[in-house]
């Protein structure tokens, strides 16, 4: 046996005890935060109809409500993402948090329009940085092939939360008489729990968790994160794939805003179901949103395994998003409702299958500046998510047709698929290593 002092290389030091499951808890709080980020913002389109006709809203205005959360939560995205690689997760996320429940609860406040749209604008404020700063407690609590994983369940909770959101408020609704205030009141509660919890168990590096043990610390890989370097911002506006995730993200989420703000009341109006059935048929796109996010993440990191970061990440999208122009093009010419309000959801589903890839992608792509990256690519998403709400409302008055909007989602759908084909999660940023 050569002695330690000899030069002999030294085997890898093996872990005297199994793995700890710490990062398992920091995922389970991390599913559970996009559950409540969405009880929290889709409430408001289940409650919206009852909204408009006790503040006197018209369908113009109503669009503003909704875009105008949209349009502040994308323009705080970067900074939100860059605050979260600067101080970390834990204190970012346990300030969205609190903030978002406080504007929540003030919603039940609101008196009319001006002071409904500057709490939804303050609402939108808070919110900004939850995505980003899962993105950066992702990139630091698990191997970069679990990364697509992580986020489809992630997004796919937050979906899950919003489509059981649509049916309990519906159900709410009915039990109080249509009385929307105090629903506002009750869903601020659960995020101050969440807050709480956060703050006093998580940590931003499994290196500080005093319940992180050797075996998960070398499962989990990389180094203790140093001092944080500056954000290379020329080199983040000249990367292609940076840049054509920020258009996939725009065309798909401007289509996703359609299923968390005006379905309902297309349901409603266009379709002619009623309360109960629009809390079901409601509920139902958001399902197979969940179903088709999490299928994606699962898919990219296999396809990434077996093809590499290029192909691995374009895959789902590239199916996905042309498929989903299809059906919601054939549910738009379809006059039977249920069948029409099947095929959207399907459509719906469809479309999100390249969305974790995309996050997944962002990490590939950023490194260090991956809350900067996702926050960038948030914000472009959340612009097509205001377009989309405030096109609506504009359509309904100007020319009376749900279907001018929804063929604007069709192309949106195109124009995603079109920029997969230009985005390589193998290229990363210089600069972002």
């Amino acid at each position: 046996m050569p002695h330690p002092s000899s030069g002999a290389p030294a085997a890898p030091v093996q872990p005297s005890s199994p793995a700890t499951r710490v990062r398992y808890g920091v995922l389970y709080l991390a599913l559970i935060v996009t559950a409540i980020s969405y009880l929290d913002r889709v409430c408001i389109s289940m409650t919206g109809p009852f909204m408009q006709k006790d503040l006197g809203l018209s369908d113009e205005q109503l669009g503003l409500v909704f875009s105008v959360f949209t349009f502040a939560y994308a323009a705080l995205e970067i900074p939100a993402g860059w605050l979260a690689d600067r101080y970390g997760p834990r204190l970012m996320l346990t300030r969205v948090v609190v903030w978002w429940s406080l504007l929540t609860a003030i919603t039940g406040l609101a008196g009319g329009f001006v002071s409904l749209l500057i709490i939804r604008f303050l609402f939108g404020v808070g919110e900004a940085g939850v995505f980003p700063g899962l993105s950066r407690v992702f990139s630091r609590w698990f191997p970069a092939d679990w990364r697509g994983n992580a986020f489809g369940l992630a997004v796919a909770t937050g979906l899950l939360g919003g489509a059981i959101t649509q049916k309990v408020t519906a159900q709410l609704l009915e039990s109080f008489h249509g009385e929307w205030r105090l629903i506002f009141f009750l869903y601020a509660l659960v995020g101050i729990v969440w807050a709480a919890v956060w703050f006093l168990w998580f940590r931003d590096e499994p290196h500080t968790h005093p319940r992180v043990n050797a075996a998960e610390r070398q499962l989990i890989g990389g180094q203790p994160a140093g001092a944080h370097p500056r954000v290379p911002w020329k080199n983040l506006l000249r990367s292609r794939p940076m840049l054509l995730l920020c258009g996939f993200y725009f065309g798909v989420i401007y289509g996703w805003y359609f299923f968390l703000t005006w379905m309902p009341k297309y349901l409603l109006q266009a379709r002619g179901f009623d309360l109960k059935a629009t809390g079901w048929f409601a509920m139902l796109p958001l399902l197979c949103m969940a179903v088709g996010v999490a299928t994606g993440g699962i898919f990219s990191d296999a396809m990434v395994r077996r093809y590499g970061l290029r192909w691995g990440r374009r895959i789902p999208g590239l199916i996905g998003l042309p498929l989903a122009a299809l059906l919601l093009f054939v549910a738009i010419n379809t006059a039977h409702a249920p069948t029409a309000a099947w095929l959207i959801a399907f459509a719906a589903g469809s479309a999100t299958l390249g969305v974790a890839p995309a996050w997944a992608a962002c990490l590939d792509i950023g490194g260090q500046h991956a809350g900067v990256v996702t926050g960038a690519m948030n914000t472009f998403g959340n612009l097509g998510g205001t377009a989309l709400p405030l096109f609506m409302g504009y359509s309904l008055k100007w020319w009376d047709s749900w279907n001018i909007a929804l063929l604007t989602v069709v192309a949106g759908y195109l124009f995603a698929a079109l920029c997969w084909l230009g985005i390589d999660a193998d290229e990363p940023i210089p600069g972002s290593s």
